[in-house]
């Protein structure tokens, strides 16, 4: 397929009258170029025409949990020990697998039509056994998206039952999915041992090993509120950085989850390790975490990506969002409005995020997998643009509703800004029907 696209996002700049082919088998991209040069060169191959749209790379998701969509609107305006109470304890050992594939495929379903390409799930509800992390998995799968399961290492006695497993159940289930996906062009399973405070160190040493047995990153949450960092403080006498620096276990497969209360002593060991972040600001802001110190981050070396985190501690599925977000909670934590530009966030939603999951997309290039989004040029959002305004446009101003076609491994999911592989009127039925199962719990 031959995608001409009146606007292409190509090698950091925009340019006109591109086109980019794509190979049905492999879901490729096998040219880009100008528009004359690719007709030629590509005669017979279908084509797809988007005037007054520019294409641009798809978004790539580094932290969420799918099945929290079920759980939007509950425990709002609320301090995250209590939210996490009466929203995530309460209702989690009500769902069952059913459940978890409706609540993956509406959270999969909002991601696609609002421009993600690629979400890692940092899934913990396995109910002992795997039939919970397979309904993931087959709603990705049905919905199009391209999945990597962070699949949880959890076994603090204070969760529900539901989340918890040995190091060994670990090991075992994730290590035979990820034996059960390997080569799927869509589907990976990494290892994510919870947190400090939700994996004892044995669990979340299993989990680090195995990462590096499957030679895959593995993804943690890290400081993301003070109650943890004093935890781990009263118990080791560290922070949860320097813990895990101890137990042997930064390294540059680590995805680190929010790192909201890293301290200047945490920051060097993570840029030394050439750790990985995982940035949810909207997330941080609706639990009152607290501001991520990105650009002590980045300056020692970490590389940072972005996540939405679930949708009942964030409320939206956006990536596009949060790269507005970010630059604009950075530029007011510090007082400096060139804090953190649109450029960079750009690069943390595309190219960074790719890089840390370990999947070959987030550029428009040769080579790469073939996900991609059309954004309208003439609507109200975007006007007026030029060629050099047009990145900032899209980070500081677009609406949702400017996207209109969503491309996946070279497979149209959004046409025409409406999903071509979800029935709207089945999700809504299941979700609703789902939701009022544990209404009255």
């Amino acid at each position: 397929m031959a995608y001409y696209p009146e606007w292409l996002w190509y090698q950091g700049a925009f340019v006109p009258a591109f086109g980019v082919v794509v190979s049905s088998t492999t879901g490729l991209i096998v040219a880009v170029g100008p528009k004359e040069k690719i007709s030629t060169q590509y005669p017979h191959a279908a084509s797809c025409h988007w005037p007054h749209l520019a294409m641009v790379p798809g978004t790539v998701n580094t932290h969420t949990h799918s099945f929290q969509h079920l759980l939007r609107g509950l425990a709002v305006d609320e301090p995250f020990l209590v939210w996490r109470d009466q929203a995530l304890y309460r209702v989690t050992p009500h769902l069952d697998a059913q459940a978890i594939y409706w609540g993956a495929k509406l959270a999969f379903s909002e991601m696609l039509r609002h421009g993600i390409t690629t979400v890692a799930d940092f899934f913990y509800v396995h109910s002992h056994g795997l039939e919970n992390d397979e309904a993931v998995i087959q709603a990705a799968i049905d919905v199009g998206i391209r999945l990597v399961l962070a699949r949880t290492f959890y076994d603090w006695e204070g969760a529900p039952a539901a989340y918890r497993e040995t190091p060994e159940e670990a090991i075992r289930r994730t290590r035979a999915l990820a034996v059960k996906y390997q080569g799927n062009p869509t589907v990976s399973i990494h290892p994510a041992p919870h947190s400090v405070h939700g994996a004892s160190d044995e669990m979340i040493q299993a989990g680090v090993a195995l990462a590096r047995e499957m030679d895959t990153p593995w993804h943690i949450h890290v400081a993301e509120e003070p109650f943890e960092v004093e935890e781990c403080q009263a118990r080791t006498g560290l922070t949860p950085v320097a813990h895990l620096q101890q137990m042997g276990a930064l390294d540059d497969r680590m995805i680190a989850i929010h790192l909201t209360w890293a301290n200047a002593d945490d920051i060097a060991l993570l840029g030394e390790a050439k750790a990985h972040l995982a940035y949810c600001p909207s997330s941080n802001m609706f639990l009152a975490d607290g501001v991520t110190p990105l650009g002590a981050l980045r300056t020692a070396g970490v590389t940072a990506g972005l996540g939405t985190d679930g949708g009942c501690s964030n409320n939206r599925a956006s990536i596009f969002e949060e790269m507005r977000m970010a630059a604009l909670l950075q530029k007011v934590h510090t007082l400096d409005a060139t804090a953190l530009d649109a450029s960079s966030v750009w690069a943390m939603g595309t190219t960074a995020g790719a890089q840390m999951l370990q999947v070959n997309a987030g550029d428009i290039a040769v080579g790469r997998l073939a996900d991609f989004v059309a954004v309208n040029l003439t609507h109200v959002s975007l006007l007026p643009w030029l060629p050099q305004t047009l990145l900032a446009n899209i980070v500081y101003a677009m609406s949702p509703e400017a996207i209109r076609h969503v491309v996946v491994g070279g497979r149209a999911v959004v046409t025409d800004g409406e999903l071509v592989t979800v029935d709207a009127n089945e999700l809504f039925q299941q979700v609703q029907n789902v939701s009022t199962r544990w209404s009255g719990q």
